[in-house]
């Protein structure tokens, strides 16, 4: 009789306790949950804009990019650089000569012919560097023209004073070389219909074509020489491996390949599709490392250890490419294009080494 109401009152008690603390919880997740989930969602939301922000800004940038990656600043030709390029081929005795070239589309390239006072016939074709022009590679010029060879400079379409409203990169420039090497054959047989009373041959027939080019002047040198086999051999100094290679090394800010690779890839993308779309070019396939598979002809390829602009990747590349006999020379220290500059008796060492191994081989035959 005495154990109900004590019972009643300890079940009583339980009750009011876990509604307590039913109240006490309730309270808790009206306080806290308003406040945690709006901070989550701030977190993904800053997360998710840290994430995607980086691809958007880097597809616009392509996209925007791409007009100005297809017409490059234009480095006139200059009174100035003519009488430094002059001085240049005075200390070897050549003489310069105008030499203009109609292209297949009908753009009109200009540049020079360089010879040595006793030409045996061996030509090198020079290709500069983009946002540059002939005189950029005066140096190489001086260095061949000391050896004998006559050398051929030309400003590429959409640079110095040749025409042309866009580059290419080797697609439209390959056709440039096959007409320049062609107006070099019509060139020489016409000398040799002039009257001439002198001793020796003052313009012999090109025996031995080469080609040495710069940066993007290398890839085109690679593609010409894949499209022509009147090229006999090609020294290539940081070369591009293709244009989406090197779109991603500019995405990567020339430090950070793989960010160009992987959270910037969209740059490369929309840079190339736009291009493609303003041309109507298959961008994609301007490709050095295509064109050193696609025919066997000798390369010595140069890289330089400290290029950010092209690095040694892309050499590498087009040297597990090539199908042809290859050498590949990596500069020490050297920069972006710096070979000569950083060691110029080992540049002209190798590179006569490499053109002297077939400058003594048979005659060339003009291509049909």
């Amino acid at each position: 009789m005495h154990r109900g109401p004590r019972l009643f009152v300890v079940v009583r008690w339980k009750q009011e306790l876990a509604a307590r603390s039913t109240r006490i919880l309730l309270g808790r997740l009206r306080i806290h949950s308003p406040v945690r989930t709006p901070m989550r969602r701030r977190i993904v939301r800053v997360m998710l804009i840290l994430l995607l922000l980086p691809p958007v800004l880097a597809a616009v940038t392509g996209w925007l990019v791409a007009p100005a990656y297809l017409d490059p600043v234009r480095r006139g030709l200059t009174p100035d650089l003519i009488r430094e390029a002059d001085v240049s081929f005075a200390l070897t005795h050549a003489d310069r000569e105008r030499f203009d070239v109609r292209a297949p589309d009908g753009v009109w390239l200009r540049g020079w012919k360089v010879t040595p006072p006793n030409p045996d016939g061996s030509w090198v074709l020079l290709f500069h560097g983009v946002a540059d022009n002939r005189v950029g590679v005066s140096g190489q010029a001086e260095l061949l023209l000391g050896a004998g060879y006559s050398v051929v400079m030309m400003d590429a379409r959409a640079h110095g004073a040749s025409e042309g409203s866009i580059a290419t990169y080797g697609w439209l420039e390959r056709n440039d070389t096959r007409a320049a090497i062609d107006a070099l054959f019509h060139a020489e047989q016409r000398c040799l219909s002039t009257q001439y009373h002198g001793a020796g041959n003052p313009c012999p027939l090109p025996r031995h074509i080469f080609a040495l080019g710069e940066s993007m002047g290398a890839g085109i040198a690679l593609q010409s020489a894949a499209s022509d086999p009147r090229i006999e051999a090609v020294v290539a100094e940081a070369s591009f491996a293709n244009l989406r290679e090197a779109a991603y090394d500019y995405a990567g800010l020339r430090k950070y390949p793989w960010l160009g690779k992987t959270l910037l890839s969209p740059f490369a993308w929309t840079l190339l599709y736009r291009g493609e779309k303003l041309t109507g070019i298959p961008l994609a396939d301007v490709s050095p490392v295509k064109a050193v598979a696609s025919r066997a002809f000798p390369v010595l390829l140069i890289c330089d250890e400290k290029d950010v602009a092209l690095p040694c990747r892309h050499s590498r590349m087009i040297y597990d490419a090539a199908r042809g006999p290859k050498q590949l020379w990596v500069v020490p220290n050297a920069y972006h294009t710096g070979a000569l500059g950083f060691y110029p008796e080992e540049f002209k060492r190798r590179v006569l080494g490499f053109f002297g191994n077939y400058r003594n081989a048979a005659h060339l035959a003009p291509a049909d």
